[in-house]
C-alpha cells in the first residue's frame, strides 16, 4: 500500500499572478465541478477536510496550494462545466487554467478527476489538450467508479484507453478510481510521487 501524501494547505491565488513565486515542482488537480475533485484530493492525502467538498458544484473558485512533505506541491484548480454561476464567470476560469497550464513553468504533471459515468466530455479533452501541447503528463482519474458494475469498469478503462488514443493524447494515462472505497489510490499516489520527483 502506498503512503498517504502528507499535505497541508500553503495558500489561495485568484490567478497564476498571484501564485507562488519559486520553483517547486507541482502536479495539479482539475475537473468538472460534479467529479468529485476535491474528494480525490482528501483520499490521497489521508484527510477529510484538506480541500473543501460541498453538494454544491463549483465551490472551488481559487488556485488553492498545498505542501506536499518531501515532495513538493498540489494545486486544487477551479472546477469548470457545471458551477451555478454565470457563463462569464465559468468561461473566466476555464481560461484562467489554462494560462496556468501553458505557463507554470514548475508544473510537472495535471490529474484530471472526471466522473466514470460521463468522461472525456468536450471540456475535458480540451484541457488534456492544453496539456499535450505542453508535453505534460496528465493522470484520467475515472472517479466514482465504485458506482459502476465490475463489466462496466472494464469497459470503460477500455473506451478511456481507446478515447486517448484517437485524440492522440500520448501523454496521458487512464485510471478508474474511487474516493469513496480508494480504488486506484496506491496507482494515483506513485503517478504522483514520480512526476514531483522527475528532475
Amino acid at each position: 500500500m502506498s503512503a498517504r501524501l502528507d499535505a497541508q494547505f500553503l495558500t489561495s491565488a485568484s490567478s497564476i499572478e498571484d501564485a507562488p513565486r519559486d520553483a517547486v515542482p507541482e502536479v495539479a488537480f482539475v475537473g468538472r465541478s460534479n467529479s468529485g475533485k476535491s474528494s480525490v484530493l482528501n483520499c490521497l492525502t489521508g484527510q477529510t477536510k484538506l480541500a473543501r467538498t460541498s453538494k454544491t458544484p463549483g465551490r472551488t473558485q481559487r488556485f488553492n496550494y498545498f505542501e506536499a512533505r518531501n515532495l513538493g506541491r498540489l494545486v486544487d484548480l477551479p472546477g469548470y462545466g457545471f458551477a451555478k454561476v454565470s457563463r462569464r464567470v465559468t468561461s473566466a476560469w476555464q481560461r484562467n487554467i489554462v494560462q496556468f497550464l501553458e505557463q507554470r513553468a514548475q508544473l510537472s504533471g495535471l490529474v484530471l478527476v472526471m466522473d466514470a459515468r460521463h468522461p472525456f466530455r468536450a471540456s475535458d479533452l480540451e484541457m488534456m489538450r492544453a496539456c499535450e501541447s505542453q508535453q505534460l503528463p496528465v493522470l484520467a482519474l475515472l472517479n466514482k467508479s465504485d458506482k459502476l458494475s465490475k463489466s462496466a469498469k472494464i469497459n470503460s478503462l477500455r473506451a478511456g484507453s481507446a478515447t486517448l488514443a484517437s485524440h492522440h493524447l500520448e501523454s496521458a494515462h487512464v485510471l478508474t478510481f474511487s474516493a469513496r472505497s480508494g480504488e486506484g489510490a496506491d496507482e494515483a499516489r506513485d503517478w504522483i510521487r514520480t512526476k514531483l520527483q522527475s528532475p
